[in-house]
């Protein structure tokens, strides 16, 4: 039996398209975890250069995130605010990646692509105006206080 690795971790056997992918027996190896950092890093650096909406919501992470400690919140709060604007990049990759994969098999319109694709920038749209109503409710008023208003 011909055996060829592919980069998710996992074993092509007999190496032809569409063969059974047999699933690497050792999830927990140290080769492993470094090859999932390397295509985590590709896949931020790739959105970086690549999606404008997503250097902007970093770059927005990169105001509100030290501003949120700099106001002493609630620890709760502090973690609220914090994983809101994670799940905000987490949406944000996500759609990117969805609208990768629709581009590359769908170059012509379709409708189900365009849903697709809408229902991507639906998710991104929910989680900022989460995060942003969130922020306003718990750090508005503290950082009015701060502010002396």
């Amino acid at each position: 039996m011909n055996k060829t690795k592919i980069h998710t971790g996992a074993t092509l056997i007999d190496g032809a398209p569409g063969a059974a992918l047999m699933k690497s027996t050792s999830a927990l190896s140290l080769l492993r975890v470094v090859n999932a950092m390397r295509y985590s890093e590709k896949g931020m650096r790739s959105a970086w250069r690549d999606e404008a909406a997503f250097r902007q919501e970093l770059m927005l992470v990169a105001v509100l995130a030290p501003l949120t400690l700099w106001l002493h919140l609630p620890r709760l709060d502090t973690v609220l605010l914090l994983a809101l604007m994670a799940l905000v990049l987490v949406a944000e990759l996500l759609n990117s990646g969805l609208e990768a994969v629709v581009d590359k098999t769908t170059p012509e319109f379709n409708p189900l692509a365009a849903k697709a694709k809408d229902c991507g920038s639906a998710a991104v749209l929910v989680a900022l105006l989460t995060a942003g109503g969130a922020w306003l409710a718990l750090a508005g008023p503290a950082l009015w206080m701060r502010l002396g208003f």
